[in-house]
């Protein structure tokens, strides 16, 4: 870029074809030869009052800041505007953004919290920006092109430790270095992995969100918490590594929430089990390893650790979000797995799957709440910028209503999440099964509710924009089209809703009466 300044009478003498100037946040383009390849056509920037005059406030109603830093368009700048200086900057790799609402109130200067520390801060700048800088760039292609999470990005993840923090504190952090130093394995607890997980969801990209090894984070607990220690040893290292994968496959065509429901089969064949059935919509099957299997047994549910192998198949489910989240259909057709592969007692394997529930579902909160906020930000930021009949939206009363719903929404459950994360980091896991497995069920079902009602407050806040899956509204597109999935993932909505007023007319006083 040219360190030259012009004057705004300099670039309006360049205002026709084959000699174009703009000026956008003070900065001066030669666009003479771009003009043509222009995706929205030559006329749109020849218009009177594009042509050498000062396009800033144009081109933000119809693109994203990023476009300008793309190289492609960074290179046809050729000075700036004299006196006038840029407003309009991309944060700085690990920064938080400084919209109202665009962060969780801790991360805001000036505010307090009672659960994060000093080295909270330190944790999340840090993974801020790893995520941006290693993780972001490849979530975008996969997310378009639909192909697994690079493995150069899982080594670097691994090198981090970031999938054996995403599934929590515990004896499988022992002797690891976390996040390069920052937390050691002891002072790691509950409110980092929702850090991690934060940061995770606030990608943009649903499918790779589930992409990104989520099959380890819920299928790699009962390896941990039942298997036999000669098995940890084996399976364990080389999936924190990022050298096999693994899945959890519980759900079949059959049943889905209905885990009582399972129809796959194992039977004994002296030392070994043979596994005969089906699971669907299994995330990561497609190029998982291992699978964690519940099945039927003559004693009842049992969870067996199956290697893929030729009596395996799978393949690909498609659904409305990528094919980078590995989402499968998988077919076992008597394959074999020894019986030490067994996780938990034989036919006490619905103990083993209800266990891995609390979990599983509070990080699906955690993702989808941070995705959510994301789209607060989208939406606070478009409707300041995006001019209609004279105004900026956010002058419209009726804009402003829609934005308050989002904001409580987001505010609410925050505030919800990091009082049930508080209790996770001071409760064992039996105290949490009693006393929060319901508040967490309720949890999932108001944040993925009213993640809903934010995705269509959004897209109608973004009109055609936030249908169009490139753009100014690809985030409102992408969240809108996959909110779904969190409604339904780790048990569907009315499911877990259920299950929390059940729990609650459990522990109800017998002597409680009006």
């Amino acid at each position: 870029m040219s360190g030259k300044t012009f004057t705004a009478e300099e670039v309006a003498l360049h205002n026709k074809a084959g000699d174009l100037w703009i000026i956008i946040d003070s900065k001066v383009y030669d666009i003479s030869r771009f003009v043509n390849l222009h995706p929205g056509g030559a006329g749109v920037l020849l218009t009177k009052n594009i042509a050498g005059k000062d396009a800033t406030e144009a081109f933000f109603g119809l693109h994203r800041l990023e476009v300008l830093l793309k190289p492609q368009y960074a290179r046809l700048q050729i000075g700036t505007i004299q006196g006038q200086q840029e407003t309009v900057k991309p944060l700085a790799a690990g920064e938080a953004s400084q919209v109202p609402y665009a962060e969780p109130a801790w991360l805001s200067p000036g505010f307090h919290s009672p659960y994060y520390t000093e080295g909270h801060r330190a944790f999340q700048k840090a993974a801020r920006q790893f995520f941006e800088e290693v993780v972001y760039p490849d979530a975008v292609k996969h997310e378009e092109d639909g192909k697994r999470i690079s493995q150069d990005v899982v080594q670097k993840l691994c090198e981090l430790n970031i999938p054996a923090m995403r599934i929590g504190p515990g004896k499988h952090l022992k002797g690891r270095t976390l996040m390069g130093g920052i937390v050691t394995p002891d002072e790691f607890d509950h409110f980092h992995e929702l850090i991690l997980n934060y940061e995770v969801g606030r990608l943009g990209t649903r499918s790779y969100v589930d992409g990104l090894l989520a099959g380890q984070v819920i299928g790699l607990p009962p390896v941990l918490n039942y298997g036999s220690p000669e098995l940890q040893a084996k399976i364990v290292p080389e999936v924190l590594d990022g050298k096999k994968f693994i899945c959890l496959a519980i759900s079949e065509a059959f049943a889905g929430s209905d885990v009582g429901g399972l129809q796959t089969y194992a039977e004994r064949d002296g030392d070994e089990w043979v596994i005969t059935g089906t699971k669907k919509w299994i995330t990561n099957g497609t190029f998982a390893d291992y699978f964690t299997v519940a099945c039927r047994t003559e004693k009842g549910y049992t969870v067996i650790l199956v290697p893929r192998q030729d009596a395996v198949s799978t393949k690909a489910v498609k659904t409305a979000y990528s094919s980078t989240a590995g989402t499968s259909y998988v077919t076992f057709d008597g394959a074999r797995a020894p019986v030490a592969n067994t996780l938990g007692k034989v036919g006490s394997g619905m103990q083993v799957v209800l266990s891995n529930f609390n979990h599983e579902r509070w990080m699906i909160v955690c993702t989808s709440l941070s995705a959510q906020r994301r789209i607060v930000e989208e939406c606070l930021k478009w409707t300041a910028q995006r001019v209609a009949f004279g105004r900026p939206l956010n002058a419209q009363p009726v804009v402003r209503a829609r934005l308050a719903n989002m904001i409580a929404r987001v505010e609410a459950g925050q505030n919800w999440l990091e009082f049930v994360t508080h209790q996770m980091n001071n409760m064992s896991y039996d105290e949490q099964s009693d006393k929060i497995a319901g508040t967490i069920g309720l949890l999932k079902q108001y944040i993925t509710r009213t993640g809903r009602e934010t995705a269509e407050d959004a897209t109608l806040l973004f009109g055609g924009r936030g249908i169009t899956s490139t753009g100014m509204g690809k985030l409102i597109e992408n969240y809108h089209r996959t909110s779904p999935y969190d409604a339904i993932l780790g048990g569907s909505e009315d499911v877990l809703g259920d299950l929390g007023v059940r729990q609650a007319i459990k522990k109800m006083p017998k002597n409680a009466r009006l």
